[in-house]
């Protein structure tokens, strides 16, 4: 079986820069990072979100909603068969969202960047990514060449203690895709409460939507979503089945469409309406 470990942390706080430490500590030489599969310090699958031209693209980049994205990782890691897995995500509910889209049990266990970086070290990652744009993928320049077309910056070359008190180098690089040159992407509230009003309008079984009312920020993750739903449905319906759907479109559609991440979705039954 293969053991899978989530790293946890927001964005721009030292994710990437951290997974190759994280991963030598706990002897995985396999990693999920922003949709690329690298193995052994190589990419062997998978599309960088670093190379997208905007945030969103870059979002449903890294979660592989893209099918061909994902078979293609998939089959990468049933080639290799790895017998631990690191990913990376901003939260659990992205890292579960990545084991499913790539067919993968849920994670193990879950290390948080606050565990193996200090709040001066996060601080210093968060000002670069916001004054410089700059972004860590850990594998070699010369490796990261032949798979990423952005703008490539400085190779930056770090050190692991092995057994005995050895050190090996490892390198990462240093890349600032296009995205990271347009600033930063708020979407209003206007436009979230539209974009499921448009989503749930027309859906057979539901006769009335009474309330609407999206929270963002949820849990201190600044791309996190809560969407509370009242709704009148028709006579009839098996509500289950109406609750699922109801639940799969809008969270396809509005973290399709806006690259947030829907982490709670709460649906209440106001009434029941007889069919005209």
């Amino acid at each position: 079986m293969m053991h899978i470990t989530g790293f946890i942390g927001a964005s721009g706080t030292g994710k990437s820069y951290h997974a190759l430490v994280v991963a030598h500590e706990r002897n995985i030489d396999c990693i999920i990072d922003d949709g690329l599969l690298i193995y052994q310090n190589r990419i062997v699958a998978g599309q960088s979100a670093k190379e997208e031209t905007n945030r969103m693209q870059a979002v449903r980049r890294a979660i592989f909603l893209d099918p061909a994205h994902a078979e293609a990782v998939r089959k990468a890691l049933f080639t290799i068969q790895p017998p631990r897995l690191l990913i990376l995500g901003t939260s659990k509910h992205m890292i579960c969202r990545i084991c499913q889209a790539l067919h993968l049990p849920h994670a193990d266990d879950y290390i948080h960047i606050e565990e193996v970086s200090s709040a001066a070290e996060i601080a210093k990652a968060r000002d670069i990514r916001l004054k410089e744009g700059k972004h860590i993928i850990p594998v070699p320049t010369m490796e990261l060449k032949s798979h990423f077309h952005g703008y490539l910056l400085d190779p930056i070359r770090s050190f692991l203690s092995g057994r005995g008190g050895r050190k090996s180098g490892v390198e990462q690089s240093v890349v600032r895709p296009v995205f990271s040159y347009y600033g930063k992407l708020v979407f209003s509230d206007d436009v979230l409460f539209a974009l499921v009003r448009h989503t749930l309008k027309g859906m057979s079984g539901i006769a009335r939507v009474n309330r609407v009312k999206v929270a963002k920020n949820y849990l201190s993750h600044a791309n996190g979503l809560a969407i509370i739903l009242t709704l009148t449905i028709y006579y009839g319906e098996n509500i289950r089945q109406l609750l699922r759907r109801v639940k799969d479109e809008v969270q396809q559609s509005v973290e399709y469409t806006t690259g947030m991440s829907v982490d709670v979705m709460k649906i209440t039954i106001r009434g029941i309406a007889p069919r005209s």
